[in-house]
């Protein structure tokens, strides 16, 4: 069983995995119908956090129980205390999956731990802005390397800045090749613009998917 690896810290910003969880723990949208991507929220330690909009999350399991095995992807979320030396493992464990072919999404705050930690000094990559970065990044090198994109791909390795949750969902989705093209296109454009007709286009790309399977 793969699993997508969701960090969770003090101050996690609820809404940025709010789409990419949803969607990979409900496989309602699965071109292959019937699967999914369980989630299992990951910690520093098992300790209750409380996210910035006031939720106590209780976490799964912790980072050392992490193995490159069962990994989907790991999601890392914007937070304030990203600096905290807690959190260090995750990210040498971000990298340790980078190297062995993992997945590793990060949004907002994580990109600046992704960058303190230099793993963003050869990789192609977006986040906030290239400012915030050389602001709250005292030792990134990656400036070369910034994209001025909402999103970047770049290899395993997808970050965005903190409006970028559904964008994130989106290319996690891709990354993982989870739905027909047809209908990632279809979803993304109905929670993009909350135009009816996208919902409508969605329902008959999976409709045709379960033709295609009987047939």
């Amino acid at each position: 069983m793969k699993y997508a690896y969701a960090y969770v810290l003090d101050t996690i910003a609820d809404w940025e995995l709010g789409f990419v969880i949803a969607e990979l723990n409900s496989g309602q949208y699965f071109k292959n119908r019937g699967s999914r991507i369980p989630v299992k929220m990951v910690g520093a330690s098992k300790r209750p956090i409380t996210t910035k909009g006031g939720m106590t999350i209780l976490p799964d399991l912790t980072v050392d129980e992490i193995t490159h095995e069962t990994t989907a992807i790991l999601l890392l979320p914007g937070a304030d205390h990203w600096n905290d030396p807690e959190h260090a493992p995750v990210v040498q464990k971000a990298k340790q999956l980078l190297d062995e072919g993992g997945k590793v999404a990060a949004i907002c705050g994580a990109t600046t731990a992704l960058a303190n930690s230099g793993l963003l000094d050869d990789r192609q990559h977006t986040s906030n802005s290239l400012e915030y970065l050389t602001l709250f990044c005292p030792t990134y090198k990656g400036a070369a390397y910034y994209k001025n994109e909402k999103i970047v791909v770049d290899g395993n390795l997808i970050t965005t800045g903190a409006a970028g949750g559904l964008l994130l969902a989106r290319e996690v989705i891709a990354l993982l090749e989870l739905f027909k093209n047809e209908t990632l296109e279809a979803w993304y454009n109905y929670f993009n613009t909350g135009d009816s007709q996208y919902f409508y286009i969605m329902m008959e790309t999976l409709q045709e998917s379960n033709s295609s399977i009987r047939n």
